[in-house]
């Protein structure tokens, strides 16, 4: 079980309950469920069952439980770097070829159930909850939030980095990319640009460049599906290794795509938080390759 304390002062005085939570972050479908809570946990005030429409005073302790049931999924015995973890969040390394959730395909050995695995091992539970999530075959930071407090306090507050190796010499040393997306057909895997689709943003910095190649920093302005590799395919520069978006094989056997940090607030603290991701050996080794001379 999560406990969240809060200290009242004195610019808080006369507020009611859910208008501080508010405040603090949390979500109306968090604010809820608290409220149906056995009087034990919930919302506790100076120790007692407390109402949402309860007023607070300066010197007040507020105090938020938040119980946690068991994991719904299977424990998976894979292990999975983790690259932060505090009460309320975890972040993991992925590695390519895990899904971040199950799916009608992937049932076993997800990122789910790798935390299912960690729940039950430390005596905690909550199912997961990614706050972002990647493609099967794309690594790095993956940030899920233990609580559904915490889930409403991240949500859309994650900073993202990619780095990504794409198939020849990208014209200019940063840009913008503005161009809608869409899904080629109902239900597909495969996302296209379209006038019809979403609107997606990505913004894009040259790194460096290689003979037939250019490693290059993306941020998301929108959070759309495979967009990167959706947008450099279209500019007719594919990522390495990405197959579905016309990318060759040659050097990388999977999409070259890496997040390789996140930035987030703290739920308990309200600190940014800045977690690095290490680059995985397939990329490593790609670039070791590019940079060796012939």
């Amino acid at each position: 079980m999560r406990i969240l304390t809060y200290h009242i002062e004195a610019g808080d005085e006369g507020r009611k309950i859910e208008a501080f939570l508010r405040h603090q972050g949390f979500s109306s479908r968090a604010i809820v469920k608290l409220r149906h809570l056995p009087e034990d946990q919930g919302i506790l005030l100076n120790g007692s069952h407390a109402r949402t429409i309860d007023p607070l005073r300066a010197g007040d302790l507020l105090q938020i439980t938040q119980p946690q049931p068991p994991p719904r999924v299977r424990p998976s015995s894979l292990q999975v770097e983790v690259l932060y973890e505090d009460g309320d969040v975890i972040v993991y390394n992925k590695p390519s070829g895990m899904p971040c959730h199950q799916s009608g395909c992937h049932f076993e050995n997800t990122l789910a159930n790798v935390y299912a695995a960690r729940c039950l091992a430390a005596g905690e539970g909550g199912p997961f909850r990614p706050v972002n999530r990647i493609d099967k075959d794309t690594t790095g930071a993956v940030v899920a939030a233990k609580t559904q407090v915490a889930a409403g306090l991240l949500w859309k507050q994650v900073k993202k980095s990619y780095i990504a190796l794409v198939e020849g010499a990208l014209p200019q040393p940063a840009g913008l990319v503005d161009l809608p997306i869409m899904q080629e057909e109902p239900y597909g895997m495969r996302r296209i640009v379209d006038p019809d689709g979403q609107r997606a943003v990505t913004e894009y910095r040259v790194l460096e460049r290689f003979e037939g190649y250019t490693l290059a920093e993306f941020t998301l302005h929108t959070g759309r599906t495979h967009q990167i590799r959706v947008h450099m395919s279209y500019l007719g520069h594919p990522l390495a290794g990405d197959d579905l978006y016309g990318g060759g094989r040659g050097l990388m056997q999977r999409q070259a795509l890496h997040c390789q940090w996140v930035e987030f607030p703290c739920p308990e603290t309200r600190r940014t938080l800045h977690i690095d991701a290490p680059m995985p050996e397939d990329m490593k080794n790609a670039l070791k390759t590019l940079r060796s001379p012939t």
